[in-house]
């Protein structure tokens, strides 16, 4: 059963001292996740494939007066498991550990029956939602043991939890986000201090959403700021002992 805790209140220093992963910071919710975890004290990592998007929230962050975030530039879509255990190096030789990663990049892909669909799109949705997130997990699965608590979020959808038509590989691509979050989940119950759960974040006002639904208005659709409250609960200390579980970001 999917759990809500969109009532959550963190304390403004909930993340401090905690080094967080979010991968898609350049833009939509994980930009806005990226801003909110700094704001509460984290030093978030910003890995997107547009530099200049993740400078700009870089120096928004720096703005705010918030700890310094660190960039990586890296474009799921290529990447290989070589540049995932280079990345991991890198996170290791500044940090030493990583307390949590949160999985927001993903493709949209196109809204067309499978009958139709190109293959050469779903190959670049399942690359993206689903290898990459894959390779830069089991890279970074080591730093994370380095935490004290370490917390993987997965990003799902409702159409991850219920398939519907027309939304093709991306549909696929988020059940399989859900199947790789609970294998992962079970394979580290009990015999580790790291985490994973799934958030559907549902109906959010963002660039992937607008491309879904050209014709809605944005205003009638939640915010990106609206929905924190689920991220930070999953990455602060009081869901600890929450695992495998799938969270809705809105009711």
């Amino acid at each position: 059963m999917s759990e809500f805790i969109n009532h959550y209140t963190p304390s403004a220093d909930l993340l401090k001292d905690k080094c967080i992963m979010i991968t898609g910071a350049g833009d939509g919710i994980g930009k806005t996740v990226a801003k909110t975890f700094a704001a509460h004290g984290a030093t978030v990592i910003l890995l997107g494939r547009t530099s200049a998007k993740l400078e700009a929230v870089y120096d928004e962050i720096e703005a705010a007066g918030n700890p310094q975030a660190a960039i990586f530039p890296l474009d799921l879509a290529t990447a290989s498991m070589e540049q995932f255990e280079q990345l991991a190096e890198a996170i290791e030789n500044m940090f030493g550990r990583l307390d949590g990663l949160v999985h927001n990049a993903s493709l949209l892909g196109q809204r067309t029956p499978l009958s139709n669909y190109h293959y050469t799109t779903w190959q670049q949705v399942i690359q993206v939602n689903v290898n990459a997130t894959f390779g830069l997990t089991k890279a970074l699965l080591p730093l994370l043991e380095q935490s004290a608590a370490g917390s993987i979020v997965f990003s799902s959808s409702s159409v991850g939890r219920k398939g519907r038509a027309f939304w093709g590989a991306y549909s696929v691509s988020k059940f399989a986000t859900e199947g790789m979050m609970q294998v992962l989940a079970d394979e580290l119950d009990g015999v580790s201090k790291i985490r994973a759960n799934s958030v559907n974040p549902g109906a959010t006002r963002t660039n992937m959403r607008a491309s879904a639904y050209p014709a809605e208005d944005p205003k009638t659709v939640a915010t990106p700021e609206s929905i924190m409250p689920t991220y930070l609960y999953l990455m602060g200390d009081a869901s600890r002992d929450v695992n495998g579980k799938q969270f809705n970001a809105q009711q």
